[in-house]
């Protein structure tokens, strides 16, 4: 197939990465010439493990093509992918003015029969609204058909994830462009969802509501484990291999962040009101998320004791390994607090260094730590998670360990001599 995918963004560059793999022409566009003109270099303006490679091999295969010609690409494919980004409002809804201008470029485009895919996370009912709004611009409907094919990409593994996916999501009013757009990922082995759009459009925000109520029911359970004296990692095990529970977002910690998981929440929660409905659940859910940070600002504040503006070394700053995405990232959050109290504060992350008032960074865990009363795991970067033990204590000042991620063995922080904090650990 000749597939045209608009935004170059996260979605959008690793799905047309994946789509090259599989065999198509794929022409990723989008309309910021430095990023085009980078990409057509070869630079990849984001880090995800494999995806360079994965992108070097379909241009040199001559299967992947960056261009800002949007509109003539969108013409001559029969595909045509949106995978545009759908911030949040300051009202929490979903921005979707990027998406806005890719109807009018698909308005002024389509002259023969395509398909049209939103790969973009949306609210419900906005694949039946750029139907209408073709109609309106006078695209006769006899020449496109609107499919909502979400995404459930995880950054860190987001090529694993497209190749190898849980399932293929495909919402569509008609069983020719269902069928259209599952041709699309044939030599794909997993299940398959068919549904009308809507249903796919909830699909996706439901399952980030999911994943998110889920974590934030392990910190509350944490909170718990802490005043009763068992061990959080014990119960998530426990109730874990339960199979109408699953292990899987059971890691206690700081909390969620990211690009998806806050943005979607507030947006469903923003959707649902629009229609009368309010979501409670959620609505708890994002209240743990905000308030779990301050349960492990009062742990380290106990820990530290009498203590007068601390030296306090955060390593880790993106909201999760494996990604220099930093949105909504709650070690940054996590600092900005640590920043409020007056503490100095020293951070190391092995991609980003934000600025940040208050933070000062370092090339090194070794360097953040040194002279520190305390040093967090904020990000669970495996350098970060397996260091030189002996040599982190060697350059603090301290003996504090506080650990954000459930990441860390106590005894083995007790045998370096740490005094070892976490939430819900025994």
């Amino acid at each position: 197939m000749k597939i045209c995918v608009v935004g170059a963004g996260y979605v959008g560059l690793t799905t047309a990465a994946v789509l090259a793999e599989l065999g198509h022409e794929v022409y990723c566009t989008d309309k910021i010439e430095a990023k085009i003109a980078r990409l057509q270099e070869g630079v990849i303006p984001i880090y995800e493990p494999g995806l360079e490679e994965w992108v070097a091999r379909g241009m040199a295969q001559g299967r992947l093509h960056f261009a800002t010609n949007v509109r003539q690409h969108m013409e001559g494919s029969e595909l045509i992918m949106i995978a545009v980004g759908t911030p949040p409002r300051k009202d929490g809804s979903a921005d979707m003015t990027y998406l806005e201008g890719v109807v009018e470029d698909l308005a002024a485009a389509i002259g023969s029969p395509k398909v049209i895919v939103v790969k973009s996370t949306v609210p419900p009912g906005t694949s039946a609204w750029i139907e209408s709004r073709l109609g309106e611009y006078g695209v006769p409907k006899a020449w496109f058909e609107v499919v909502s094919n979400p995404e459930f990409l995880r950054e860190g593994t987001a090529l694993m994830d497209t190749i190898h996916p849980d399932r293929i999501v495909i919402g569509a009013a008609s069983e020719e462009a269902a069928q259209k757009v599952k041709a699309m990922y044939a030599s794909i082995d997993t299940d398959y969802v068919f549904t009308d759009r809507v249903g796919a459009e909830m699909i996706k925000y439901a399952s980030n509501a999911y994943l998110a109520m889920k974590i934030s029911f392990i910190n509350e359970m944490s909170r718990v484990c802490d005043v009763f004296g068992a061990d959080v990692t014990k119960v998530a095990q426990g109730i874990g291999l339960d199979q109408r529970i699953g292990p899987r977002f059971l890691q206690a910690g700081l909390g969620y962040g990211g690009s998806c998981l806050p943005k979607d929440t507030i947006a469903l929660m923003h959707a649902a009101g629009t229609r009368g409905v309010k979501l409670t659940l959620l609505r708890a859910a994002r209240q743990i998320n905000r308030t779990q940070l301050n349960i492990y600002l009062n742990k380290l504040k106990q820990a530290l004791g009498e203590s007068h503006q601390p030296t306090i070394a955060v390593w880790g700053a993106t909201f999760k390994e494996n990604t220099d995405d930093i949105r909504f990232s709650q070690a940054i959050a996590f600092m900005k607090k640590l920043v409020r109290q007056g503490w100095k504060v020293k951070a190391y992350d092995p991609l980003v260094q934000p600025s940040i008032r208050g933070v000062s960074w370092s090339s090194s865990p070794y360097e953040a730590a040194a002279g520190a009363d305390a040093v967090v795991l904020a990000t669970g970067w495996e350098e970060l998670v397996h260091p030189d033990w002996a040599k982190v204590k060697e350059q603090m000042q301290g003996d504090i360990i506080l650990d954000g991620r459930n990441l860390l063995d106590p005894s083995v922080m007790a045998a370096h001599g740490f005094r070892y904090v976490g939430v819900g650990r025994s």
